[in-house]
């Protein structure tokens, strides 16, 4: 009786040794189940992969931007250089009219000097022959008349004599005779002891004064004058 008691204690035993670990597994299971149930949240994790392609993208983004700024910028320089070349068109415009203006204006001023230099010339002519009709007059009274003679039988003749036939004479010209300077005037040779520096400086006509005598007269001026003798 003890052998069967122990023989169905040690059964007893060995039943419980089985189905402790079989709940055990059975157990196990369910809560390995719970993990499970863990792992359905963790399915949007793949989310993350799917918008690096974004991020890339956007990444992407700010390089196509970077490659574009080259071309803006040329783009820009282009547009500046053109806009600084239609402003600088006005100001050659400007500059090349200031100079045309100028040239004009030097054109003008020297056609006005030519104009007033030609009117003096004018005027000193008309002077001159007022002085010239002036003096055949005065010589009526001062000077001898047309045919008249000197007292060595010389003829005054207003064709050969008188302002209308005034000259320039040089101090080496003329004829050296008898150690004096002569010079040849209507038909006469003339001379004089000593000769003025005026004499050799401007026009000078020789006449018969009233008294008989000849005189060299400056055409400038008739106030000068001094007496001359025929060779």
């Amino acid at each position: 009786m003890k052998v069967l008691g122990v023989i169905s204690t040690t059964a007893m035993f060995l039943l419980l040794g089985v189905t402790v670990p079989a709940f055990a597994q059975e157990a196990h299971p369910e809560d390995g189940a719970k993990p499970a149930q863990h792992e359905e949240p963790a399915k949007p994790a793949a989310k993350p992969e799917q918008t690096k392609p974004q991020k890339q993208e956007e990444q992407a983004k700010p390089v196509k931007q970077e490659e574009a700024k080259p071309q803006k910028q040329e783009q820009q320089q282009q547009a500046k250089g053109q806009q600084q070349q239609q402003e600088k068109q006005p100001q050659q415009q400007a500059e090349s009219t200031k100079q045309q203006q100028q040239v004009k204006g030097q054109q003008q001023q020297e056609t006005k000097q030519q104009q007033v230099k030609t009117q003096q010339n004018e005027e000193k002519n008309q002077q001159h022959q007022q002085e010239a009709k002036a003096q055949p007059q005065q010589s009526q009274g001062q000077y001898a008349r047309n045919g008249q003679k000197d007292s060595a039988g010389h003829v005054y003749n207003e064709s050969h004599f008188g302002p209308t036939h005034h000259g320039r004479f040089e101090a080496n010209g003329g004829r050296e005779y008898n150690g004096r300077r002569e010079y040849s005037y209507g038909g006469y040779w003339f001379y004089a002891g000593s000769y003025p520096a005026w004499f050799y400086q401007q026009d000078v006509y020789f006449i018969m004064g009233a008294d008989g005598l000849w005189y060299a007269v400056a055409y400038g001026n008739p106030s000068l004058m001094f007496e001359v003798n025929i060779g």
